[in-house]
């Protein structure tokens, strides 16, 4: 007679819950009853219909309707003169849809000479909404505006979804990108929302270990806007700890592979529209909210301080990038365990956005959900909120004081402008800085403290330090409580 087989010990995981594992949330429990009781098990107990999936779409939802709430003044009154400005409703999507041809021509990208300063698979995105809207509308802008809002909170759900389930036994750390100020500022202004949710994806299927489709939807992302690529760069970093290269070079040839045939047949087609983005890039100056426009604001003000021109920027700037690369590299291969795929995406971006020409506000929405799996602590995001938001604003109110009609003596005062310029990046250098304090000490880690290792190690799950800077195969501590 055989053994009779041992019950199977996966089961239903006991999840983290805010009022719990976040002191900062937990003051905040007041009004409903205080924290969750200790005697309760969420995630092994059925919680009816308002699961937490169910709940983040809810409040992903909630976000999108203030998003559209912070752009209505602009639905309302136009987009024209200095409403967006004044009433803080800017977005690239209306004055694109006249100035670049679609209200004409909606595949305009993809004609002899066009000059559209976006990638390939953003175009096609762009033309292909534009197609949706009829001829014949007196206000044929605003439905395209309206029409594009409507996909971005679909792709807002996605993302939220996407970064719930590569929570592991913390779901509710999504909250942080259902309900964010930053997101549900700026994800309007253009089409990023894109390149942000197919990257979700690819990390949700890398962390799944589809190594393939990551790679797949890693090279659409970044068709989309250049960042996608660079979570590779985290990947390589624990595949040379780990020794597991194979994984690195099926998600990273395939996501180029799908970039080149996106962008391959359409630089074929229209040699010199492809090259356009290029030449855009390398040649506009220094973009607002970026540390050079604020160098430049202050420059040309100062006999003693020189500007720096576009060609030095992109210079500059690259060199910058990679070393900064090279830092998280070796951070990555010093640190005593092995650091969390999310934690080394976060700061390989971030660096990116610090020292990049052009650091649009928008950019906030490429951040947002990889602090969500870096170092989800709601205390540090409330506050990094707080500056986005004060610097949000006060761009547009810069921007509004260059309006003819201004009095010089009631506009936004430049320097006010670089200071909140100047905070806001240094509050995500502070954000950066509570991330490798993180890796250098896991105990810092909310992610670890839960008892589980790298919900987004997928093929790296389990896999054993071979090299790192601290000797071979000596680099990492045994690590502690469950792999998710």
């Amino acid at each position: 007679m055989s053994a009779p087989k041992k019950p199977s010990q996966r089961g239903p995981l006991r999840i983290t819950v805010p009022s719990r594992a976040d002191g900062f949330l937990r003051q905040f429990t007041a009004l409903i009853g205080g924290p969750l009781g200790r005697h309760s098990d969420p995630g092994r107990v059925s919680p009816g219909f308002f699961s937490v999936e169910r709940v983040m779409i809810l409040l992903t939802t909630l976000g999108a309707l203030l998003m559209l709430l912070a752009k209505n003044p602009c639905r309302v009154n136009g987009w024209g003169g200095s409403n967006p400005y004044v009433y803080a409703c800017y977005s690239d999507w209306v004055p694109l849809f006249g100035a670049r041809g679609f209200a004409d021509n909606p595949w305009v990208p993809f004609s002899s000479g066009a000059e559209f300063e976006y990638p390939v698979l953003m175009s096609a995105v762009a033309s292909a909404v534009a197609a949706l809207v009829p001829q014949g509308l007196e206000n044929r802008s605003l439905l395209y505006f309206d029409m594009n809002l409507a996909i971005v909170a679909i792709l807002w759900v996605i993302t939220v979804v996407c970064t719930l389930r590569m929570g592991g036994r913390r779901p509710w750390d999504a909250a942080i990108v259902a309900i964010a100020p930053g997101i549900i500022l700026t994800a309007s202004i253009n089409w990023d929302m894109w390149a942000v949710a197919l990257l979700a994806m690819g990390m949700l299927a890398f962390a799944r270990g589809h190594t393939v489709l990551a790679g797949v939807l890693i090279g659409l992302g970044a068709a989309m806007k250049i960042y996608p690529f660079f979570v590779l760069g985290a990947i390589l970093v624990i595949a040379i700890r780990t020794g597991k290269f194979k994984v690195f070079w099926t998600t990273g040839a395939v996501a180029a592979a799908t970039w080149v045939l996106v962008n391959l047949p359409y630089a074929l087609a229209y040699p010199d529209s492809f090259k356009h983005f290029f030449t855009f890039s390398s040649e506009r100056g220094a973009g607002l909210s970026s540390f050079w426009h604020a160098w430049n604001a202050i420059a040309a003000k100062t006999d003693s301080m020189g500007t720096f021109e576009a060609e030095q920027i992109s210079r500059y700037g690259l060199i910058l990038f990679f070393l900064c690369c090279i830092g998280v590299a070796v951070l990555g291969l010093m640190a005593k365990r092995t650091p969390r795929l999310g934690s080394l995406a976060f700061l390989i971006i971030a660096s990116f956005v610090m020292v990049n020409k052009v650091y649009s506000p928008q950019f906030i929405v490429w951040l947002i959900p990889l602090f969500a799996l870096a170092l989800p602590r709601w205390r540090l995001f409330v506050v990094w909120m707080m500056v986005e938001v004060a610097h949000f604003y006060g761009l547009w109110n810069y921007l509004d004081s260059f309006s003819a009609d201004k009095d010089p003596h009631k506009v936004f005062p430049e320097i006010g402008y670089v200071l909140l310029v100047l905070a806001h990046m240094m509050m995500l250098a502070y954000v950066m800085f509570q991330v490798v304090r993180s890796i250098l000490d896991p105990r810092r880690d909310p992610i670890r403290a839960v008892g589980q290792e790298d919900p987004l190690a997928g093929p790296f799950a389990g896999a054993k330090d071979v090299f790192t800077l601290r000797g071979l195969g000596k680099g990492a501590e045994k690590p502690e409580g469950q792999k998710v």
